[in-house]
């Protein structure tokens, strides 16, 4: 074993613990780190017996054990504990040495430590590493942004670790930037979020509308695995489908119907809030999650507020296949949305983003991994300036071929009273978006009545603004222009 390591990581959770393995199986030396450092003594007595890891007991320990440049990376908990751990890994390190957090850092956050690592004389990365368990240990999906200046010294590692795709390439490449990497992987989970809530509620619909068991959906989530739906999602849905519990039974209907969320969706909503980009179906992923968490409370209401019977009279194998149409409309809407959020993110922060690279960053290993990805980086190769992903060829083509379907879901689901937040959402914003004429002039007009706001006119040139005195009231004055 090499008297130096290649890298080190400190934290030895689930994620760290299998990503180092998979550093030592493509022939990489780990020193490792743990705060409670039994875990260190564990690990090295375990999984990592006989293996390329150097066990330590102290930050001082872990940064003596490394070559140089040195090379340390974060898998800790976001917010605080990342800030401690660098303030205690500066004074062991020497310019030039790289710190790397591949936790869920909030984007902002690695803004700011990446300016602040950087006065110090030393490097920052703040990487998205996507793919769970599973995909720490074979290959995940991995994002990093920061100094320019580091990514040539851990490229061969990130891409040597990361998953790949069909012809070889890594699904790891470099996002930009100070904090790049994480708002990337913010939007990943954000759409992870999305692509989760519509495949719950075409679930939702298959059991209380068309009164179809676990057995049967399994079977149509096997099938949909097989064309323009394949994706981990649909994949790990089907299995979980055909779980059984020890007495025989599906396990998914013992498991209490309350989501939790760790803040990533959250954070992609507000990014977006920020941006003034419409993320609609995000969004509304997002405010699911919270009303499953008020299970008290909705248990309450369902013996109190009646809503329709549910009553299906139409044919099942339709409903299945108008289902298929509605995920896959609503899937490409919520690309659409991510997609445009980070181009506009990019103008914000100055970042320059590859939107191809990005798709190929997410075909393998990571949670959103998908068929489907493989048509969004051809879609930006061919137009690296395309305005919104809807005005592809190809995405037009498909959506609009699966809107008849989709519009019939929301229908008799909104009729039965099944709740499709997130299918109904993107759907409005499909029509929206598609619409020359919204009705934001009376909406211009009623701001204009009551607090001046002014307005622009279809018969002036933009830009310029008229305020009316609605009542006959009021003055000239009008408020002034800004956005929020």
């Amino acid at each position: 074993m090499k008297q130096k390591a290649d890298i080190g990581l400190i934290g030895l959770a689930v994620m760290g613990e299998n990503l180092v393995l998979n550093m030592e199986s493509k022939g990489y030396t780990v020193a490792v780190f743990n705060r409670s450092v039994e875990k260190v003594d564990k690990f090295m007595a375990g999984r990592g017996a006989g293996k390329n890891f150097i066990g330590t007991h102290s930050v001082i320990e872990l940064c003596e054990s490394l070559e140089r440049p040195r090379k340390v990376m974060m898998l800790v908990k976001a917010g605080e504990p990342v800030d401690i751990l660098i303030e205690q890994l500066i004074p062991h390190l020497d310019e030039g040495d790289i710190i790397i957090d591949g936790g869920n850092s909030h984007f902002p956050d690695t803004i700011r430590r990446t300016k602040y690592v950087e006065r110090k004389g030393l490097l920052y990365i703040g990487t998205g590493v996507s793919g769970g368990e599973e995909g720490a240990l074979k290959g995940p999906s991995m994002m990093p942004g920061g100094s320019p200046e580091a990514w040539p010294l851990v490229k061969d590692i990130f891409q040597s670790v990361a998953a790949k795709v069909e012809d070889g390439s890594p699904c790891c490449d470099w996002v930009g930037e100070d904090g790049a990497g994480h708002f990337v992987k913010m939007v990943h989970n954000g759409i992870e979020y999305g692509d989760m809530q519509i495949i719950n509620e075409a679930y939702q619909i298959m059991k209380d509308l068309l009164g179809m068991s676990a057995d049967e959906m399994y079977e149509v989530f096997a099938d949909w695995n097989k064309g323009d739906l394949d994706s981990y999602l649909i994949e790990i849905t089907r299995d979980i489908l055909a779980y059984k519990d020890e007495d025989g039974q599906p396990l998914v209907d013992k498991i209490l119907d309350t989501a939790g969320q760790k803040g990533t969706g959250k954070w992609t909503g507000v990014a977006a809030l920020d941006l003034g980009v419409p993320l609609t179906l995000i969004g509304e992923s997002v405010f699911a999650r919270c009303l499953s968490a008020q299970k008290d409370l909705r248990v309450k209401a369902s013996k109190e507020i009646e809503g329709p019977k549910v009553n299906f009279t139409g044919d099942k194998a339709q409903m299945i296949s108008d289902l298929k149409d509605a995920l896959l409309g609503a899937k490409i809407i919520s690309y659409a949305q991510g997609y445009q959020l980070m181009q506009e993110a990019a103008k914000e922060y100055s970042w320059n983003l590859n939107y191809g690279g990005i798709a190929l960053m997410w075909r393998g290993g990571c949670i959103i991994r998908s068929i489907f990805l493989a048509d969004i980086k051809k879609a930006f190769d061919k137009n690296p300036g395309l305005e919104n992903l809807l005005l592809d060829p190809y995405f037009k083509d498909k959506i609009e071929a699966a809107q008849a379907g989709w519009r019939r879901v929301c229908v008799t689901a909104l009729t039965n009273g099944i709740p499709v937040p997130a299918l109904t959402s993107a759907l409005t914003y499909f029509d929206g978006f598609r619409t020359e004429r919204l009705p934001a002039n009376l909406l211009q007009a009623q701001r204009d009545y009551f607090g001046a706001h002014t307005y622009e006119r279809i018969d002036k040139p933009r830009g310029k603004f008229f305020h009316t005195n609605w009542t006959g009231h009021g003055g000239d004055t009008a408020s002034t222009t800004y956005v929020v």
